[in-house]
């Protein structure tokens, strides 16, 4: 797979995380997530496919996603409210080493539902309603445990 064909694939994911995360549409969700498999297993560079007008050959890009990718391979980003959001703060963003929490866990955290310190994600999993988001996938505890280890880490003897 080539550089840009990975980038894309990993652009595509991420846009669908993020819908995902803002519960979109899923058949919206299933279209990245396709397009992103799709320029995965590509067996040529996709921007050969653009010289030739053929990106919506491949199997689930059609018109839309065809003019994201010809807007990625002309300026190296994608200008779509499913890409774009600001960088996280980098404590944040370092979030996503804690158990069971990925990148678009942390930004629904951050920028939907405020929280913005270890304090402030330690009181929203004390309440239990970390669990009700989709994707949380390590328990409670674990996640307390590491946020008290980030807190006050352990002393050396």
């Amino acid at each position: 797979m080539t550089e840009t064909n990975k980038a894309l694939a990993a652009q595509f994911l991420a846009m669908a995380d993020r819908l995902a995360v803002g519960r979109a549409n899923p058949h919206r969700i299933r279209a990245y997530r396709r397009a992103a498999d799709s320029l995965a297993h590509l067996g040529e560079p996709v921007e050969a496919l653009a010289e030739r007008g053929t990106l919506q050959e491949i199997p689930g890009i059609g018109r839309e996603l065809s003019a994201k990718i010809t807007e990625f391979l002309a300026t190296g980003t994608i200008r779509s409210p499913d890409a774009q959001t600001a960088p996280l703060p980098e404590a944040v963003a370092d979030w996503v080493t804690l158990p069971g929490l990925s990148p678009p866990i942390v930004e629904d955290l951050y920028y939907r539902l405020g929280i913005r310190t270890l304090e402030d994600l330690d009181t929203l999993v004390r309440s239990h309603m970390l669990q009700t988001l989709p994707g949380i996938t390590a328990p409670d505890d674990a996640i307390l445990a590491a946020i008290r280890n980030r807190l006050s880490p352990p002393r050396a003897s």
